[in-house]
């Protein structure tokens, strides 16, 4: 006996890809070289002292990885992969030596919270390759030294004979020995709804893809009729199911945008401290003070210029988008996958359950008594409602449904409160109380059945009507081989009359009719009497179209996104065909045969050349998981922000590799729910549109507290520094500075992340990966803002110092003008361009948060408590209308620039539109 059945080494058995697993070249070999080349018997099985010397060299029928880190080095090492991070534990440290603890103690709590809320984060999402596991059964029913038992899945080795039956899941990669009526669904591996007729017969065509292997079972798949056994001819990562547990193993997560634009963030503010440090250093020693008198000054100052409470704002405002897109229907799992949402440029959706329902559906009726026009010679059934059916069906329409009811194998279960089994009849049964008909399998009686499969492709039931020495049959299939065993059809009478070369040409063509219209094609016959052997002698009865309808309003969602400069792909197993016809039926742009592209052509191109080559495909047909995968990277490679939508296990790559992984929550595999990162409860593809639109909007609000913090927190830096270099008091004191620090950090900024999303977002193109949250017109802002505040509390601070000395009613017009600058600069801060007069005070956060902030301040100068802490004291109302009109200024300039953005932007349109 061989030691190695697959001539290969121990240190060979993981697999690069699908092709080279083994049921690839056990497919084409018949039962008994499979038996040869395996060492066994296909109805004794393996003898017992095989089985350790098996185990030996392939090891455990498991999917199993390598935990590398631990959860404690996981959680520290979070502290170091963030530059604004570390930015702000350097800050954190020289706050502690300065003596600044407060200032040390805040920025490091601000430092837990954030990387603890996203080291939860990211474990959580990273339970993907767990989930697979449990798609692989926990015990397996074989057969060895010719005993039957029942074993742990795991304990499998090549060679053993297995058996299963209806609602068994495969323990591995077998080649079926036997298969009685056995149907098995293959969609979590392949994408496709349809179950898979399984035979024993060796495939002759060459490198079958795993949809034509139709002599194998695969790990992991669901038998759904029949029973059969076979042979284990893979185990573990060398099965087909087992290469998508290697490829998830190996993709690393992307960073997402945000995550990208904050690490530029947190390197440009270290520079810019350093250079803050350089310069008042510079300054400080020609004007002959101490290095170590200027290098304290410098540092502390640098320090205050870094907001320290930007991470945990950006972290609030993404998880209060999480809860707002929870409320739509879509769980999102990691955080930063919200804001990524609003920069995708390219949606890769799968067909099947994402754009389509995932429910076959009768769609067309033809039969030679249904009075239609030439135009529209067919009934179609999905457009008219259960009264006008009922007045519509024809005798031979009755005798269609009537064949489709008894020739059916789909079952009611009780459980489920629905029927279950092939989807093509389900569709026939759920089409009959639509006529006002009912099933009545209940009141027949099976004779016998011909079974459906890949070379006959009909399928054909005899069964007894009460009189058990009368007997009827009913034939449904694909209508060309169909009419091979009719000789007579029902005409427009219902009377029957010979086939004529003239009706075999009218059925062809309206079947090739319903065939270009993206549906499935159905012949059904009957005869009186029962069948013995091939051929039947039956009657042509009609033909039924039945399709997976698109999903309602994914046209719409479509059209919204290109709109919006979102590319929305197609990828399926499908034939070119079917998925061209579901694509022009929901707007998809395909103008073309370059509009579409096969998985055989993906694989003549190499990633480079198919980045290049992808740029006006709309439809990816005939597609594997390794093809999903790669045309995620060729997206990538080009620069893309791709969305990527899946619902099986063939889709978890791709769904990890995207930058953001969407799966469906109904339907979808566990697998698939654990890769993404983000979940669509409803299964609704429209649902993407709102997730997109909130992350666009989520954007726009962290550059609006961005903007609102550096602008307070430049003008706070710069005061200080200028108040230092002419030699000037202090214009505030620590308590002073340590309340507007909580004012800049604290729930005003925190109310402009939660600010209601502006609709008009979806018009403007996503933003590029490359793209800075810093952007030259929020600079400019920013620098707008801080100038004026600058200006206006200097202004105020030396018209209040007459005499040189600084009194308390200096320092509290100064610090009561400093405060009015920053509620007005976070009122101009809600939007970049559009003006608050026309947006309205909706965002009660916002209000609360101002309100709350001015009663802090009056309580600081008014209450006298507080006025002993701060150093202050009471100001009269003209003081505070003074400061209020001056303090203004910095919101009304904001105004008039908001009104020139729009009055440009407009005449910009109005050009274009003209041109």
């Amino acid at each position: 006996m061989s030691s190695n059945p697959y001539d290969i080494s121990p240190d060979q058995v993981k697999l690069p890809n699908r092709a080279n697993v083994p049921s690839l070249k056990f497919c084409s070999k018949t039962i008994e070289e499979t038996e040869t080349e395996l060492n066994t018997d296909a109805k004794l099985g393996l003898p017992a002292q095989e089985i350790i010397n098996r185990r030996t060299i392939y090891g455990v029928n498991e999917l199993s990885h390598k935990d590398e880190e631990s959860l404690l080095f996981k959680f520290f090492s979070s502290f170091y992969q963030d530059p604004l991070i570390l930015l702000l534990i350097g800050s954190s440290v020289i706050s502690f030596i300065m003596g600044q603890t407060d200032d040390g103690i805040s920025i490091f709590l601000a430092i837990v919270i954030v990387v603890t809320v996203g080291f939860v984060q990211e474990y959580r999402s990273e339970k993907s390759l767990e989930a697979l596991n449990k798609l692989v059964p926990a015990e397996a029913h074989l057969t060895r030294n010719g005993n039957s038992t029942t074993v742990l899945a795991s304990t499998l080795v090549p060679g053993d004979v297995v058996y299963f039956s209806t609602g068994d899941r495969i323990p591995a990669d077998v080649r079926l020995t036997n298969a009685v009526y056995l149907t098995i669904d293959e969609s979590n591996l392949t994408g496709e709804n349809r179950p898979v007729q399984k035979n024993t017969d060796p495939v002759t065509m060459k490198d079958p893809p795993v949809t034509e292997r139709t002599d194998i079972a695969f790990m992991g798949t669901l038998v759904r009729e029949g029973h059969g056994s076979g042979i284990v001819v893979g185990i573990g990562t060398q099965t087909v199911f087992g290469t998508v547990f290697e490829m998830m193993s190996e993709i690393e997560k992307p960073k997402t945008p945000l995550q990208q634009a904050m690490d530029k963030l947190g390197k440009d503010l270290s520079i810019f401290s350093f250079a803050i440090i350089g310069i008042i250093c510079l300054i400080g020693i020609f004007q002959g003070r101490s290095w170590l008198d200027m290098f304290q000054i410098s540092v502390s100052l640098a320090v205050a210029a870094i907001p320290e409470g930007l991470p945990i704002i950006v972290t609030v405002t993404l998880a209060l988008g999480v809860l707002r897109l929870a409320k739509q229907k879509a769980i999102v799992k990691r955080l930063p996958s919200v804001e990524t949402l609003g920069s995708v440029n390219v949606i890769c959706s799968d067909k099947t359950g994402t754009l389509t329902q995932n429910h076959m559906t009768v769609t067309k009726i033809w039969t030679t008594d249904f009075k239609g026009s030439f135009n529209s010679p067919f009934l179609v059934v999905e457009k008219l409602d259960d009264n006008t059916l009922h007045h519509q069906l024809t005798a031979n329409m009755r005798k269609v449904l009537h064949c489709g009811n008894i020739c059916n194998n789909s079952k009611y279960s009780a459980a489920n409160e629905r029927y279950v089994g092939n989807p093509s009849d389900i569709a026939l049964l759920e089409c009959l109380p639509h006529f006002g008909l009912e099933d009545i399998r209940g009141q027949t009686e099976r004779m016998n059945e011909l079974p459906f499969s890949s070379t006959r492709k009909y399928m054909a039931i005899s069964v007894h009507t009460g009189d058990r020495a009368k007997a009827d049959t009913y034939a449904k299939g694909a209508t060309e081989k169909l009419l091979k065993h009719c000789n007579r059809y029902y005409d427009s009478n219902g009377h029957v009359q010979p086939i004529t070369p003239d009706f075999m040409e009218t059925v062809h063509e309206k079947s090739k009719l319903l065939a270009n219209d993206g549906l499935r094609v159905l012949g059904f016959a009957e005869s009186n009497k029962s069948f013995d052997q091939e051929p039947l002698d039956l009657i042509f009865c009609g033909m039924v179209g039945m399709k997976d309808p698109p999903r309602p309003n994914v046209g719409k969602s479509i059209s919204m996104l290109m709109k919006g400069g979102v590319h929305v792909i197609m990828i399926t197993g499908d034939s070119p065909s079917t998925a061209l016809n579901i694509a022009r039926q929901i707007g998809m742009p395909v103008t073309g045969q370059h509009s579409v592209m096969t998985g055989d052509q993906i694989d003549e191109l190499k990633e480079e050349s198919l980045s290049h080559a992808i740029h006006n495909v709309s439809v990816f047909a005939r597609t594997t998981p390794e093809h999903k995968v790669k045309i995620v990277k060729a997206l990538q490679r080009r620069g893309d922000i791709v969305a990527m939508t899946g619902d099986g296990v063939n889709d978890a790559p791709a769904l990890k590799l995207a930058d953001i992984g969407i799966a469906m929550g109904k339907n979808g595999t566990d697998v698939a729910k654990e890769a993404a990162d983000m979940v669509l409860t409803d299964d609704d593809f429209s649902t993407i549109l709102s997730a997109i639109e909130e992350g666009k909007g989520i954007f726009n609000n962290i550059q609006n507290f961005i903007t609102f913090q550096l602008s307070t927190s430049i003008a706070a830096l710069t005061l200080i520094a200028l108040s230092t270099f002419f030699g000037l008091p202090n214009p505030l004191n620590a308590m002073q500075i340590l309340w507007i620090n909580i004012l800049m950090d604290g729930p005003p900024a925190q109310s402009l992340g939660v600010e209601p999303v502006d609709h008009e977002v979806m018009n403007k193109p996503p933003r590029s990966r490359n793209d800075k949250i810093l952007t030259s017109q929020l600079l400019k802002r920013v620098v707008q803002s801080a100038v004026m505040i600058i200006i206006g509390t200097l202004y105020i601070f030396i018209k209040e110092m007459k005499d040189g000395e600084v009194t308390a009613r200096d320092t509290t017009m100064t610090f009561t003008c400093f405060v009015l600058f920053d509620m007005f600069n976070a009122l101009a801060c809600r939007h970049h361009s559009k003006s608050i007069f026309s947006m309205g005070m909706k965002n009660s956060m916002f209000n609360f948060a101002v309100f709350g902030s001015l009663l802090g301040q009056f309580c600081a100068v008014y209450v006298p408590f507080f006025q002993r802490i701060f150093q202050t004291e009471a100001l009269s109302l003209g003081d505070i209308l003074h400061l209020i009109g001056l303090c203004s200024s910095v919101f009304i300039v904001d105004e008039v620039r908001k009104w020139w953005v729009r009055r440009r932007t407009l005449y910009t349109n109005n050009y274009n539109v003209g041109v």
